[in-house]
């Protein structure tokens, strides 16, 4: 695979200044065929910014059409755009066009290289160009889980528009901030052409002379992806984006403070795009028009979204212990018995971290750990193994977390039923917690110490909604029979009846 650079250089090419795979293939002593897949690659989408065409005589009539045909075909891949011929083909059938092909040929070809040095001009550094965006973290005190805590917020601004929008997450590690970026590109329907930073650890490894800069992969990939232009501010310079360091003082004065109350931060985050379109009807305090106005006009300038999303996951190779812990960002993640001091590949989001066996299955998937929690243990691995040695149970530290119903149940059992049970106990902990357990362990032991046939049975019940059945209660009394006399004595009556009370 080429580095990186090789890469946007080849796109650069291809995409932004029209080379031919081969002459670009020549020069970079590339193959073909290389050169092709990277410059079409579907996971990226190169960045196009168009400025205005000039007038063609022959094309006077229908040259607007044709430049915004060039506008949008600029902000597609190569392999997407509409050709000369096809343009020409268009104009005849839908406008009416009555020049030849020929005409049009000249006037593409020449208002596309206009159109590309025009993309390729510097802009000044500060300059509020429609569709470009700032972006910084923040910090603010949240109630969250039980305490209040400072969580950081990620804030994506406008500066033409002074549009901005916000999401608040547990770190400012890498997986944080790609998962933020990701999320303003897809609300707002569009990539911006152009993103100034800070300096931000996620996207920065090393600082060098002369402006230039050492990145990290990740970021450099999700640029790639998503085909936007970076900027970087001077080290020590947080004026030069100077509009995203006032929308993050707004966003704490205005939404976060006084301290606000979060229960579920997915809930809250989503409640925050509400929030941010609530601010957008304001006027902008200059131009005195409506924000939201504003942005909308602004979208225009936006690059396409990709057609696939970009997952924001890192993936590492990690060692166990001899217990099976992985250890991520000094936290301490559970995996299985078999995986003790063994490598394991590890998938790590901002949320998440999955342990993924040699087939690509995940075995294990945790909660990503933030704050002062140092570990995270799922059992249900480990359970097949406890099953095979359950006289050990009561020494683990897992006993230690069993509900106090499953642990009265357990020292009541014998060898054998312990044994079912911590199998059992494995098959609904791979699927819920153990509330659902305790839950069937309770409906199970409401006539006595239960089997553990009883209890899957109780288990069953609950996960198919219908809970605890009505149980029928018996009649234990038996009703009262009258006398039987046996005997000839009992035939003979019987006859006299039938024959009209005489014998033969």
């Amino acid at each position: 695979m080429l580095q990186v650079t090789d890469i946007q250089y080849i796109r650069q090419e291809v995409n932004r200044k029209g080379c031919s795979y081969s002459d670009v293939a020549r020069r970079t002593n590339v193959d073909y065929r290389t050169v092709k897949k990277y410059a079409d690659m579907e996971e990226f989408q190169p960045n196009k910014k168009i400025k205005k065409s000039q007038p063609a005589p022959v094309m006077d009539p229908v040259k607007d059409i044709v430049d915004q045909w060039l506008r949008e075909d600029l902000k597609k891949k190569k392999k997407y755009r509409r050709t000369a011929k096809r343009i020409w083909q268009l104009l005849v059938e839908n406008e009416n066009f009555k020049g030849s092909d020929r005409t049009v040929r000249a006037y593409v070809a020449k208002r596309k290289k206009e159109l590309l040095e025009e993309s390729n001009e510097a802009a000044l550094p500060l300059e509020a160009k429609p569709g470009d965006a700032q972006v910084d973290f923040g910090e603010a005190p949240f109630k969250y889980m039980g305490k209040v805590v400072d969580l950081p917020f990620l804030v994506m601004s406008f500066p033409s528009s002074n549009a901005a929008y916000v999401q608040v997450f547990e770190s400012q590690n890498q997986e944080c901030f790609l998962e933020g970026l990701k999320r303003f590109f897809h609300h707002i329907g569009g990539v911006p052409c152009r993103i100034r930073f800070d300096n931000l650890t996620p996207a920065v490894k090393k600082i060098l002379p002369h402006g230039k800069r050492i990145l990290t992969e990740s970021f450099q990939q999700f640029a790639l992806h998503y085909g936007f232009a970076y900027e970087f501010c001077n080290p020590a310079s947080g004026n030069e984006k100077g509009h995203v360091e006032s929308k993050v003082k707004y966003i704490r004065n205005n939404m976060f403070l006084p301290e606000r109350t979060i229960y579920n931060l997915e809930d809250f985050n989503r409640q925050l795009w509400e929030e941010c379109k609530r601010d957008h009807q304001r006027q902008h305090y200059e131009k005195k028009i409506e924000i939201a106005k504003l942005h909308e006009e602004e979208r225009a300038a936006f690059l396409c979204l990709p057609a696939k999303e970009y997952t924001c996951t890192r993936y590492e190779t990690v060692k166990a212990d001899k217990y099976g812990f992985i250890q991520i960002d000094a936290k301490k993640y559970s995996t299985s018995p078999r995986f003790a001091s063994q490598t394991v590949l590890v998938g790590i989001t901002y949320n998440r971290v999955d342990i993924i066996d040699e087939n690509g299955e995940i075995i294990v998937r945790h909660e990503r750990i933030y704050g002062e929690k140092m570990k995270s243990m799922k059992w249900q691995p480990y359970l097949a193994l406890m099953a095979k040695r359950p006289t050990a149970l009561k020494y683990s530290t897992f006993y230690e977390q069993l509900p106090h119903n499953w642990q009265n149940y357990l020292e009541t059992c014998t060898l054998e039923e312990k044994k079912k049970a911590l199998q059992l106990l494995s098959a609904i902990l791979k699927d819920y917690d153990f509330h659902k357990a305790s839950e069937a362990l309770d409906l199970a032991m409401a006539s006595g110490h239960p089997s553990i046939e009883t209890i899957k049975h109780a288990y069953i019940q609950l996960i198919s909604g219908q809970g605890d059945r009505f149980t029928l209660q018996m009649i234990h009394s038996v009703p009262e029979l009258p006398n039987v006399v046996r005997g000839m004595s009992q035939y003979d009556t019987a006859m006299f009846s039938e024959r009209g009370g005489e014998y033969e």
